[in-house]
């Protein structure tokens, strides 16, 4: 599950795309990326989500951010965000993260409770640090390979490896465990506007750059990756990484 970001991943972020941005113009000078295998399906998969995107989903994604006050919104994100730890303390075992699985059980935990089903982020005030991880980072961690580069439709980019893992994944939300049809739709809808709202200046960021979408926006993709990959410490070494 795709969660809001957080400060430190925002700063994070950001830095990165300003680095991108300073070196565009050598990457789109590059041979094609190794990484990159289906770029032309991913190319013409990339133009109709993007197409999809500037007709629906950002407009409804803006007005959502202009109608639905902060507070509520960020209310929401840490809602979803709530049971994304709860996955994340499974994946952190499973990696034998020892802080990692303390700190995101102690979110769930604090939040769930104190926070009010994870409606407000007190975990984080306490400093109780988030720690993210999927199905697709346990299997990067366990030596996984992360196989090509895949845009899928409406989901976007992800690697073989991450799509392995998608159902495991969908299993580890709990949200996709509501009983009644509607509601489990309804929160599967309002976790996507409320993810594509978070991520709209990133989105302006990328329409500002006179550089090739696609390639900024894959090689974002693969940098965000190695961060999550090596928990912010990534290697000063491309070959060191996967």
């Amino acid at each position: 599950m795709r969660s809001r970001l957080t400060g430190k991943q925002s700063r994070a972020i950001a830095l990165l795309l300003a680095c991108l941005i300073a070196s565009g113009a050598q990457a789109q000078t590059a041979g094609p990326d190794p990484r990159d295998p289906l770029e032309p399906f991913n190319r013409v998969m990339f133009t109709v989500n993007d197409a999809l995107d500037r007709a629906l989903i950002k407009p409804v994604a803006t007005a959502y951010g202009k109608v639905i006050p902060r507070w509520m919104r960020k209310g929401v994100g840490n809602f979803f965000g709530n049971l994304g730890d709860v996955w994340s303390v499974v994946n952190n075992a499973a990696t034998f993260k020892g802080r990692a699985t303390s700190d995101s059980l102690g979110r769930v935990m604090v939040n769930s409770t104190i926070g009010i089903l994870g409606l407000m982020d007190v975990a984080s005030e306490m400093d109780i640090e988030k720690h993210p991880a999927d199905f697709g980072l346990t299997l990067g961690r366990w030596g996984v390979s992360p196989g090509p580069y895949v845009v899928l439709p409406i989901l976007g980019p992800y690697t073989l490896r991450e799509v392995v893992a998608l159902p495991l994944d969908y299993q580890g939300n709990l949200a996709n465990h509501v009983a009644d049809q509607r509601t489990r739709d309804g929160l599967t809808v309002l976790n996507a506007i409320d993810v594509r709202e978070s991520y709209l200046k990133a989105g302006d960021v990328i329409d500002a750059a006179a550089l090739d979408a696609y390639s900024f926006t894959r090689d974002s993709y693969f940098q965000r990756q190695r961060y999550r990959q090596y928990d912010g410490e990534v290697p000063e070494s491309p070959e060191d990484a996967q």
